[in-house]
């Protein structure tokens, strides 16, 4: 594979060399790894060897090679944004993008004359060079036939070498991204070269509201894969039309299928009784049917039931090779009569839309941080999350399943510059719009975050995104979701600004941003064709919240009115040693010397970046209870 610094401004090419997306299932050598740690897993998390460069025609040149002498290199940790390391400049920014007001830029089209090189050579393109050699651990090269590296996260492009050979290019910053290093790996020292580039054609597809950073921000794991392995498992748990059945049924991909060799199935409840087993020959693809459970227990904010499908391959010589747990729950999302019920009861949403931060890591959240926030949904009767804007770290969605919590799971999509210019709408250079040239990767984008959380119960709507205007690549996001999930409902919010096109075929549910409760009740008062939510509302900036109770009033007035989430979770605000109080403080947008900025924007949270709560979740807790 031959690196092309090109692939930075065509949007056509946003991965090479990379694994097909697939579930997020952890897999073991026996059960008792649960707490030991998996015999498939190596962290390559900790301190690598880094250079900064200001713009690409200063990044280090043949650094990747095996025998590169990296010596004049720095030191980051990862993970970690490369800003909050001491290298380059924090900015934050909303709507527009990070360049406007300093560099022209517009996105290429397909009618383009000729594609502009935006990236490539971008005066504002920093590229973060890093090196991690390492040692295969016994454990993995004893039990693995094939190996990957996963990063869990990186923004926004990403070059990656293995001993001196290219083996991949990613973006999409948000959602794990897999190569597969088999070939390369030796037995000795590897190493591992990647070079991060801050801006590329999908720095258009992410004009989240958000703080720009760059670099490697999520884990990165080195992962056998054993002589048999279940790459992907699909489990679909549908409830009868009366809830006194369920049925599951299980899909599976397998790699590296031997002769003999058997997959076991067994479904176990709570505690722990074994309801179910069955067994067949290992193939590439497979299908568990025919499972059936009695009275199953219903899985819901306030009783979030698990069931758990366990997964044992076995070799020809009966050893067990690979062990699978995946957990389950059994719950009907649907509209009937222009109303969202789940388990034949009315949904109402007491949302939030969250951010993932810490004020001294930014979005390199950690597990703890993750738990804190669920505690404090928990606490304060909020019941519903949307990942805004993008798929959050893996673990979240599992601490949702147990925990009850209903999410709104957000595929990797802002354009809000391209179209809404100084507050007005100006979509004359919109993406992806219904460009060609745009489509394949925005559609990357939704397969990638339905491929990797497909199993996750308390997922009840897949996002298209936001705030991206609307046009056919959105709606064709729309049509791959319910092609492939139709138990499902799908949410996109900017459908109204060509209604009379895309009113069908673009969201299940009438969705809107900071509607006034004249405005929810004049739509639901003239015979709505959808049920009603608002992903967006109260925006609590400033001495904000008052007046929620007028729109949760409207859940008594309108049966289809649904609730919404409020704008947001937490505050982006990172911590910043003060020289006069020698103590650390809170600094928001604006305080970075970053320009152009939304300053205190990035501060609308109903919790302080430190996760202390403010006085209006007093409001929050006290409304949501009332509905909850």
């Amino acid at each position: 594979m031959e690196k092309r610094l090109a692939w930075l401004d065509d949007p056509r090419v946003y991965e090479k060399g990379t694994v097909a997306a697939h579930s997020d299932h952890k897999w073991y050598l026996s059960p008792e790894e649960i707490t030991q740690g998996s015999s498939f897993e190596q962290s390559l998390n900790g301190t690598w060897r880094f250079h900064f460069s200001d713009v690409p025609q200063e990044r280090p040149q043949g650094f990747y090679a095996a025998d590169y002498d990296c010596e004049s290199f720095g030191e980051i940790e990862v993970p970690a944004h490369i800003e909050l390391s001491g290298y380059g400049n924090i900015h934050y920014i909303n709507t527009m993008y990070p360049w406007d007001g300093k560099i022209f830029r517009r996105p290429n089209f397909s009618d383009s004359k000729e594609e502009q090189s935006h990236f490539s050579t971008g005066e504002d393109n920093t590229v973060g060079s890093y090196i991690k050699d390492f040692v295969v651990n016994d454990t993995l090269l004893e039990n693995g036939e094939t190996f990957t590296i996963r990063f869990d996260g990186v923004e926004t492009a990403m070059y990656v070498w293995l001993n001196g050979h290219l083996i991949g290019y990613s973006e999409d910053s948000f959602t794990p991204t897999e190569f597969d290093i088999t070939t390369y790996l030796v037995t000795g020292t590897n190493r591992l070269s990647v070079q991060v580039f801050k801006r590329s054609s999908a720095s258009y597809l992410e004009d989240q509201d958000f703080f720009r950073f760059s670099g490697i921000f999520r884990d990165v794991t080195l992962l056998a894969k054993p002589r048999v392995h279940i790459e992907d498992l699909a489990l679909h748990a549908k409830l009868s039309d009366d809830f006194t059945t369920g049925d599951v049924t299980l899909r599976l991909t397998c790699q590296n299928v031997l002769e003999d060799a058997i997959v076991k199935l067994v479904i176990r409840d709570a505690a722990g009784h074994v309801l179910c087993e069955q067994e067949s020959p290992v193939a590439q693809e497979m299908l568990f049917t025919g499972v059936t459970l009695e009275k199953p227990q219903l899985w819901d904010n306030h009783q979030p039931n698990l069931y758990e499908a366990t997964l044992e391959v076995y070799d020809h010589h009966q050893q067990l090779i690979e062990w699978i747990p995946q957990a389950f729950g059994f719950r009907k999302i649907e509209i009937k009569d222009g109303m969202i019920y789940l388990n034949n009861q009315r949904l109402i949403i007491n949302g939030v839309n969250r951010h993932e931060w810490n004020p001294s890591r930014g979005r390199s959240v950690t597990l703890e941080d993750m738990q804190q926030d669920i505690a404090i949904c928990q606490k304060n009767n909020i019941n519903s999350v949307r990942t805004s804007h993008y798929p959050n770290q893996m673990p979240w969605y599992r601490l949702c399943d147990e925990a009850g919590i209903y999410l709104m799971a957000e595929a990797n999509l802002e354009t809000h510059g391209t179209w809404q210019k100084m507050g007005a709408f100006e979509p004359s250079y919109n993406v992806p719009g219904s460009d060609a040239y745009w489509e394949k990767n925005t559609l990357a984008r939704a397969v990638n975050v339905y491929e990797t959380f497909k199993n996750h119960v308390s997922i009840l709507f897949w996002s298209l995104g936001n705030e991206s205007y609307v046009g056919d690549v959105l709606e064709k996001m729309n049509a791959y979701f319910k092609a492939k999930d139709p138990d499902r409902l799908v949410h996109y919010e900017g459908v109204y600004v060509e209604r009379e096109q895309y009113e069908d075929t673009v969201s299940d549910v009438e969705s809107r941003m900071y509607a006034s409760p004249d405005e929810v009740r004049a739509y639901l008062g003239n015979n709505p064709k959808k049920p009603y939510l608002l992903c967006e509302y109260m925006h609590d900036m400033g001495n904000s919240m008052g007046g929620l109770d007028s729109y949760m009033a409207l859940l008594d007035e309108f049966p289809n009115y649904h609730g919404g989430y409020i704008w947001d979770f937490i505050d982006q605000a990172i911590y910043v040693y003060d020289e006069y109080t020698k103590r650390n403080v809170l600094r928001y947008g604006g305080d970075f010397d970053d320009k152009p900025s939304d300053y205190e924007f990035s501060g609308n949270g109903i919790v302080f970046a430190d996760r202390t709560e403010k006085p209006a979740m007093q409001e929050v807790s006290y409304f949501y209870g009332k509905y909850n």
